[in-house]
């Protein structure tokens, strides 16, 4: 079967990329290049033996796509491409409509014209906004409190829509949490210019002194140390939630929305401390003001993914940290090389 990856470059879409070749996927990959690597492409293809077809096209461009689906027959699409960073969705609203909205809607309707009516949607815990009951399970109520939520909000009603006015149709909407790590090839990294906006390549970039310290958002939330407690989860794990959510899509006639996460809570400073134990790396760190957009606490329940997509997450906090080092180490020799 032929996959579509949009977004395939970037750091979840690249992973996702191994894991479905090594299933015996074929896949194209589409990608604007925005915060992502043509570089990765190279390392995919010889990782995996293989040469990728690649567009560098953006999916705010209609024309562009609709030129891509005469030229392959696709039997489902992943659709990973969007803007993410909270913070700058605040700063920056109409930035994130255009991409993330625009863009999906026009992925959507070329995929209609073309008879391509199964989608994995790459969604995320923020359209649970500030959840009233923790693990969040996938009938809390949805809201945001910030407009990259929204924007996701916005895109998995409009695939609900779609779904509901033409049944052939088929979705799997995956809202999951806080993605680390890395391939154990720990060549697929996020690079993030300037101040990453995610914690853990923040914490790598000042691990490995390239910042002088970490900045931790607020410490007067109302959790166990008063920092921000999120559901971490590796990369790894969450590219495998993907295979399962799409051979889903193609074996099953309903929608599924389902969290992909650990079911666990862990702090910012357990963050750093664990971090700290396994790669045996000082992370000093300052306590600043909150940020717009964070909440307290966020961690997933996962009793639907296991129960009808058979997975669950294997990795650990440890292995996170391990790895998400790991990778970091390699980002760096690869710079002075």
């Amino acid at each position: 079967m032929n996959i579509l990856l949009t977004g395939g470059l970037g750091f979840i879409g690249s992973h996702t990329a191994i894991e479905l070749v090594r299933k015996g996927y074929e896949i194209v990959i589409v990608d604007n290049l925005s915060n992502s690597d043509l570089n990765v492409l190279t390392k995919l293809n010889f990782l995996l033996k293989t040469s990728i077809k690649f567009y560098k096209n953006d999916l705010r461009n209609q024309e562009e796509i609709r030129k891509i689906f005469s030229e392959n027959k696709f039997d489902a699409v992943i659709h990973f491409a969007g803007l993410k960073a909270v913070g700058e969705s605040v700063v920056n609203p109409y930035s994130y409509y255009d991409n993330n909205v625009v863009g999906s809607i026009n992925l959507i309707k070329v995929m209609t014209e073309f008879d391509c009516k199964k989608i994995i949607f790459s969604s995320s815990a923020t359209v649970y906004g500030d959840p009233i009951e923790l693990p969040i399970s996938e009938s809390a109520n949805l809201s945001s409190v910030n407009p990259y939520g929204e924007t996701k909000l916005v895109i998995e009603n409009f695939i609900d829509s779609i779904y509901k006015s033409d049944n052939e149709w088929n979705y799997a909407i995956l809202r999951y949490f806080n993605p680390v790590g890395g391939h154990d090839s720990h060549d697929f990294v996020e690079r993030p210019s300037g101040i990453p906006n995610n914690l853990m390549p923040y914490i790598c970039q000042v691990g490995a002194k390239k910042l002088e310290f970490l900045r931790v958002f607020g410490n007067d939330y109302e959790t166990r140390d008063g920092t921000g407690v999120r559901d971490y989860i590796h990369v790894v794990d969450l590219a495998l939630g993907h295979i399962a959510a799409l051979e889903y899509v193609l074996h099953k006639s309903f929608p599924i929305c389902a969290n992909l996460g650990t079911g666990k809570g862990f702090s910012v400073l357990e963050m750093i401390k664990t971090f700290e134990t396994v790669n045996k790396v000082d992370i000093p760190y300052v306590i600043t003001e909150r940020r717009a957009g964070d909440i307290a606490s966020c961690y997933a329940s996962t009793k639907l993914a296991k129960e009808l997509l058979g997975w669950e997450a294997k990795f650990n906090l440890e292995d996170m940290c391990r790895d998400s080092w790991k990778s970091q180490l390699i980002i760096d020799h690869s710079e002075l090389n």
